[in-house]
């Protein structure tokens, strides 16, 4: 009954989220609830799921003060360099441009943590994005396939819990498994690269100037996305504390920080897809004529923002590197270490209280869609591991397995990982179930390091789920829905998931009884 339950209670949340329905707070609060109550939790349901939060809070302390934290980066001026430098290395060709949002993520990503790659990688590139009117769900997939893909270095918490469960050193996993990281990589860029072209001819026929001379409505400037979509409600405050906009999200002098997608999202809020998205931006061609000139104007990234803290660069400069080098040496915890640098940031470039409340306020929507999205997702977690279900349909997956696909449990595991860890947490599949697979193939003669190799390949498809933090955090500052990528991301993950599964076992370090 539980393993019915489970599968059903899944089923019908990605179905709501995926046709939006629902949206992913309320669906990942209300569809668990009712199941909960089906598989007989009764009044304990509310024990379950504050146990649950209680789990995720650091993880929720994290992400809020680093969302502030580089928010303040952000209206300060310290990333506007770096996105000066790709602009002259892309120019104004999509394709250079997702390219390099690729290799962005991938240097980021090395260490390790997705939260922080993707902060640093929407605060970069969402204005290029929205100069260019391309599509933020384009950023949003490359961005989690690469991250996904690089999830499996021996830092990383799937490789790290791998070791851990089955007594194995790390880099006994990960070392062997490098021609198959590789090759999913390259996947990666391939779909990157195809994304570039589809992003390319999207806007040609809708007559985004980009390239002099293409187009069937040629325009002499291209203004941020703020600009494109006034028509649509997405009105671009011009106030020092900025306004909120009819979608929900933040512009303005301060509201420019990194919860600003006001090219992502229609008048109803919901992201627009690369196929269809921005059909009316050819439309707006008279307030292209007027703007700026810059591109970046009404974007994160306006060079005429109140908030430029031109002769503080270096010192934010020094206090990002600062943060970085202490996150990767671990020497304090992470969200201890973004609200002291927080603090610091605010003190230094705001002095003055009312300015530090009024940047602090700018960030509120980024901060509240976020936070919330990870404690709902404490709902779904804590209510599948309380009632049982998780147990029950790790139990039921092994039963089903027979005895005569034994010498294939290697590969039969890396096939689980793909839809088990994007509907459970990695702790519920390393801890719960990887040990018991293992267990199994040892019978047939299959190795243990052989089974944690095989169980690392489903991570590009585990980062895109909706119980992953880092995931909501990237579609959240992007303004992406959540539905909208996994449309676009999911299928392309799962074959990324299946070369690497493919090439361990075709170079034999994944392998069969």
């Amino acid at each position: 009954m539980l393993v019915i339950l489970g599968f059903a209670m899944i089923i019908v949340f990605m179905t709501l989220i995926m046709t939006k329905r629902l949206s992913p707070i309320l669906a990942l609060i209300l569809v668990p609830t009712i199941f909960g109550l089906f598989a007989g939790a009764g009044l304990g349901i509310g024990e379950m799921v504050m146990d649950a939060i209680a789990s995720m809070s650091s993880t929720a302390a994290l992400l809020l003060f680093a969302i502030i934290y580089f928010g303040i980066m952000i209206d300060v001026g310290l990333f506007d360099k770096l996105v000066e430098f790709i602009l002259k290395v892309a120019g104004n060709d999509p394709v250079k441009v997702v390219l390099g949002t690729a290799l962005l993520t991938g240097a980021v990503s090395l260490d390790g943590d997705g939260s922080t790659t993707f902060i640093v990688v929407t605060a970069a590139m969402l204005p290029i994005y929205q100069r260019l009117e391309m599509s933020p769900i384009v950023l949003t997939c490359v961005a989690g396939l690469i991250n996904g893909t690089l999830n499996i270095v021996p830092w990383g918490g799937p490789t790290a819990r791998a070791s851990s469960a089955l007594q194995i050193d790390a880099n006994e996993i990960f070392a062997p498994m490098v021609p198959s990281l590789i090759a999913g990589l390259l996947v990666c860029l391939i779909f990157a690269y195809l994304l570039g072209i589809s992003e390319r001819r999207r806007l040609t026929k809708n007559g985004v100037a980009w390239i002099e001379g293409r187009g069937s409505n040629p325009r002499k400037d291209l203004v941020g996305a703020a600009a494109g979509s006034s028509a649509h409600g997405a009105t671009a405050g011009a106030s020092a504390t900025g306004t909120a906009t009819s979608n929900g999200t933040t512009t303005g002098g301060h509201g420019d920080g990194i919860g600003t997608a006001a090219s992502a999202t229609g008048s109803d809020g919901s992201a627009l897809d690369s196929d269809s998205a921005y059909d009316t931006a050819s439309d707006s061609g008279s307030d292209s004529e007027s703007g700026s000139g810059t591109g970046l104007t009404n974007t994160a990234l306006d060079p005429n923002r109140a908030t430029l803290r031109p002769k503080l660069f270096w010192f934010n400069l020094g206090l990002t590197v600062a943060v970085m080098v202490l996150l990767i040496a671990d020497i304090l915890p992470l969200p201890y270490l973004f609200m002291i640098a927080s603090v610091i940031a605010l003190m230094v470039n705001f002095p003055k209280m009312k300015d530090q409340q009024a940047e602090l306020a700018s960030h509120a929507t980024a901060i509240i869609s976020v936070v919330a999205m990870v404690m709902a997702a404490g709902v779904l977690t804590g209510i599948m591991s309380g009632t049982g279900m998780v147990d029950a349909m790790a139990e039921w997956l092994v039963e089903v397995i027979p005895n005569s696909m034994g010498p294939y449990m290697a590969v039969i595991t890396g096939l689980l990982s793909i839809p088990m860890t994007f509907f459970m947490s990695n702790d519920a599949f390393y801890f719960g179930i990887l040990p018991v697979l293992t267990e199994t193939a040892a019978h047939f003669g299959i190795s243990a390091a052989d089974m944690a190799r095989a169980s690392i390949t489903g991570q590009p498809v585990h980062m895109q789920s909706p119980l992953v933090p880092a995931i909501l955090l990237l579609v959240s500052l992007s303004g992406v829905e959540l539905g909208d990528h996994h449309k676009k991301v999911l299928w392309r993950a799962l074959i990324v998931a299946l070369v690497m599964l493919a090439v361990g076992v075709a170079i034999g370090v994944i392998g069969i009884g």
